[in-house]
């Protein structure tokens, strides 16, 4: 490591911490020259793989822009920014996971619905109405009926007609 005060390769580690995340390591140091003290914080490089868009283009994995559709969807919902920093994480862990060097922006977007049915019903259809591109509402609605039971967190299809329902009967 170099001293960022006099540039001398050799040091002494002081003191070494696992970072809040549990993915990180801080790490006091003392210059072996100078005794100046400084702190250096180990990560590990993680390589996503590209996204590929529906109009072909590919760009990198990026955690903040998902971040930013999620915080579009949660907006003025009872839902934290820690919680919406956790399906980022999870996101994030799904995409490394997989071994692909490519993924569909499609595949990506299916797991934010997935996570965010689980977290806010009103921030899911949100999301969904804002990724999918649908034509109008009873198309929105078919394909909410359609997904319905892969969505479900407990593999149960769930109530879209009754929920539609109500949704009516609170407009009238």
């Amino acid at each position: 490591m170099k001293c960022p005060f006099c540039g001398h390769l050799e040091d002494r580690v002081l003191d070494t911490r696992v970072g809040r995340d549990g993915d990180s390591i801080r790490r006091r140091r003392e210059c072996l020259k100078c005794v100046g003290r400084y702190t250096t914080l180990e990560t590990l490089l993680q390589v996503y793989p590209y996204i590929i868009k529906k109009d072909g283009r590919r760009e990198p994995f990026s955690r903040e822009k998902v971040l930013k559709g999620i915080q579009a969807a949660c907006q003025k919902r009872p839902v934290s920014l820690a919680q919406m920093e956790q399906i980022v994480d999870r996101v994030a862990k799904w995409v490394l996971s997989r071994s692909e060097r490519e993924v569909t922006s499609d595949s990506v977007g299916q797991k934010v619905i997935k996570e965010l049915r689980l977290l806010d019903d009103v921030a899911y259809v949100r999301f969904a109405s804002v990724y999918q591109t649908f034509k109008d509402v009873d198309e929105f609605v078919s394909h909410l009926e359609e997904h319905a039971e892969r969505l479900s967190a407990d593999g149960e299809p769930m109530q879209i007609a009754e929920q539609k329902r109500s949704v009516k009967g609170n407009e009238d």
